[in-house]
């Protein structure tokens, strides 16, 4: 009597009988899941480092145009803040179609200065002894306002179809030079309201007044006009 031993039947793995395109694709999905997971969790020191982008700064040297002597003094500097809503439309055709409309928060500075430059040697006037001065000076003035770049921001932007059509083709779609420019006109306008120009020829008048008080002059008389 034969006997037959069987031995057991052995199950192929499924990866055997995929085609080679399944197999490096399943290899690239593991590879990429792993990485994600090294970014994710941390696990691969340094890797965050390897997928992100980096900055060179390749800016030319700075060339130096001009040198102006500055004879003013500047007594008071205003902050302002303004909301510029903007909106241009096209004629006959809707604003979803054609048209933009943006809401830009605009922050700058205005300075107000006396020019000392201007002062003449009529202008000022020292009695014998040297206790008593009198100083006639220009009026205050106006600096042009600067816009502060960095809290300064669009808040947001429509556009119409043909507008964002346009950006697409545009070399900086994201302008903002003409709300950027009426920022800087309503700041302007507001400064003349603001009594910066009073201000400064206060603080001018209490600094004149400390320093010839310091050099010994016991009346000092400042006034401002022509």
């Amino acid at each position: 009597m034969t006997t037959s031993t069987e031995r057991p039947t052995r199950r192929e793995s499924p990866a055997k009988h995929m085609p080679g395109w399944a197999k490096v694709l399943t290899a690239v999905v593991l590879v990429l899941a792993l990485l994600f997971a090294g970014i994710r969790l941390a696990v691969l020191p340094g890797l965050r480092d390897l997928f992100g982008t980096e900055t060179h700064d390749r800016t030319g040297p700075t060339l130096l145009k001009s040198i102006q002597d500055m004879s003013r003094y500047d007594a008071a500097s205003g902050n302002f803040q303004v909301v510029v809503d903007l909106e241009k439309d096209a004629k006959y055709l809707p604003s979803a179609i054609r048209g933009t409309r943006t809401l830009y928060v605009g922050a700058g500075t205005v300075e107000a200065y006396v020019d000392l430059g201007k002062v003449g040697d009529d202008d000022v006037k020292v009695n014998a002894d040297r206790t008593s001065a009198t100083l006639r000076l220009p009026h205050a003035a106006l600096g042009t306002p600067a816009l502060d770049v960095n809290h300064s921001y669009a808040v947001s932007k429509q556009r119409g179809l043909l507008d964002r059509l346009g950006d697409l083709f545009s070399d900086n779609p994201d302008s903002e030079h003409a709300v950027q420019k009426l920022a800087v006109k309503h700041i302007g306008d507001a400064a003349k309201d603001s009594g910066l120009t009073t201000r400064a020829e206060s603080n001018t008048t209490d600094m004149l007044e400390g320093l010839l008080h310091s050099l010994g002059f016991k009346e000092v008389h400042v006034s401002y006009g022509s």
